[in-house]
This record gives C-alpha cells, sequence and structure tokens, in this order.
C-alpha cells in the first residue's frame, strides 16, 4: 500500500511535466489523424462507422492517456439499439471524452457554433453529422436540430447538455426546454446521466489535468411515447432530479 502511494505521488508530482510534454502534443496529433480519416468515412462510407469506430477510440485515447479511469454505472439501462434524446450535467470539458468513449452509443452532439471554427476538430464534426447551434438563437437551434434528426439511422441518439454551458462551480444549473422538446416532438425515450467528479480533472478555465477516477452514472430512461407539449416541465423536473441525485 505505502509503495502504491508513493508511486502516485511521483506521479503527481511530475504529471504536469507529462501533460504539456507528452498528452497535450499527441493529443493535437490524434484529434488531426482522426479528423484526416473520419472526414472521408463520414461522407463516403458512414457516419456512423466514423463514429463509433474512429471518435469514440479518439475519446478513449484521451481519456486513458490523461490518467483518467472510467468507472461506469447503471449500463443495464442502455439499449446501444435504441435512439435516445441523452442529457447529462456539464462541469467539464472532459465531459465530452467521457460520454464519448463510455456511453457505448452512437451520438450527434448537439454543440456550440464556435466549434466549427475549430480546425480538424469541425470538418470531423461535420463529417459525422454534430449539430452546430448559436446560444441565443432559438430558430437557428431548432432547425439545425431538426435536419440533423431527419438524417438519424434507427440506434442513433442525440446528446444535449440542458444547463446550456459548463457548472463554474460544481452546482447543477437550471435546464434549458430544447432537449424536452424534441424528445416529446420525436417520441424518443430521454437517458438521463449524471457525469462525475471530471470537475476535478479539468475545472471550468484551467488547463491543468488532474488524473482521477470519473464516474458515468445511466438512470432509467423517461418514456415519453404517451406525452405532448404539456408534459415538458415534469420531464424536465424528472431528469433533473434524477441527474442530481447521483451528482450531491
Amino acid at each position: 500500500m505505502e509503495s502504491t502511494i508513493t508511486r502516485n505521488a511521483v506521479w503527481l508530482r511530475f504529471y504536469p511535466i507529462y501533460q504539456w510534454l507528452f498528452y497535450i502534443p499527441v493529443c493535437v496529433s490524434l484529434t488531426v489523424v482522426g479528423a484526416l480519416i473520419a472526414v472521408p468515412v463520414g461522407f463516403f462510407v458512414s457516419p456512423k462507422l466514423a463514429n463509433l469506430h474512429i471518435a469514440v477510440w479518439w475519446a478513449k485515447a484521451l481519456t486513458r492517456l490523461a490518467g483518467v479511469r472510467v468507472e461506469v454505472k447503471g449500463a443495464g439501462h442502455v439499449d446501444p439499439s435504441q435512439s435516445y434524446v441523452l442529457v447529462a450535467n456539464h462541469q467539464s470539458a472532459f465531459d465530452i471524452p467521457v460520454i464519448y468513449g463510455y456511453s457505448g452509443l452512437d451520438l450527434r452532439w448537439v454543440m456550440k457554433a464556435e466549434i466549427k471554427w475549430i480546425p480538424f476538430v469541425a470538418a470531423g464534426c461535420r463529417a459525422i453529422g454534430h449539430v452546430f447551434v448559436e446560444r441565443g438563437n432559438t430558430q437557428q437551434s431548432t432547425d439545425a436540430i431538426n435536419r440533423a434528426v431527419a438524417r438519424l439511422e434507427s440506434g442513433t441518439g442525440v446528446l444535449f447538455f440542458p444547463e446550456g454551458t459548463r457548472s463554474m462551480d460544481g452546482q447543477l444549473l437550471p435546464f434549458k426546454k430544447g432537449a424536452f422538446r424534441l424528445a416529446v416532438n420525436q417520441k424518443m425515450p430521454i437517458l438521463p446521466v449524471t457525469v462525475i467528479h471530471t470537475r476535478e480533472v479539468l475545472p471550468p478555465k484551467r488547463w491543468s489535468i488532474r488524473p482521477q477516477t470519473v464516474v458515468l452514472h445511466f438512470h432509467p430512461p423517461i418514456d415519453t411515447a404517451a406525452c405532448d407539449e404539456h408534459d415538458i416541465p415534469a420531464l424536465m423536473a424528472s431528469s433533473r432530479h434524477a441527474i442530481a441525485t447521483e451528482l450531491s
């Protein structure tokens, strides 16, 4: 036990050197290579293939090379053949590789429009079919999401961070309606997910990574087959309660 603690202490002491001299350059290289492969595969073969066999590999590589271990709970609630509207809390930029790499689902992300200007990342996201939305532009967001959903294959879901942005203090923010309106309109079940400890790995507005064990907790899906617009507040409350319970 003592030797393990000593090794961990040494690892954490030299981790900043590892991060800047190895981890970040390798991640940039993996992003470029992954995008160069994902773009032709996504456009000319299959977005699902590009997503599950290239993007998921990229996400797992970023997680494992960071020294982050992911513990998945509630996996029995997930059916990979089902299309879900997945809603998750958002505490860190590291939420993305964790959910992407370890959900086991073919997901299309609803992401802020600024990402479309990041070289290589944007091209890969377009090829796979992720959705860029302009915060504050409800009509553009709705149109973009509807176009993306119309192209979804069976078993492909949509991921939202219903808080709309990362929580700066770790507290769960109020939810926006977009994800729940989509679930009701498309009769897709809602899959609430709690992401735990990513804030400790990479806090908002910081670039220093600290290896941790993070938890990806799936809750029972919420059926929307008999729901309409009037049920949206109740769906938001149920999803938020499920996520908040594990987060606390």
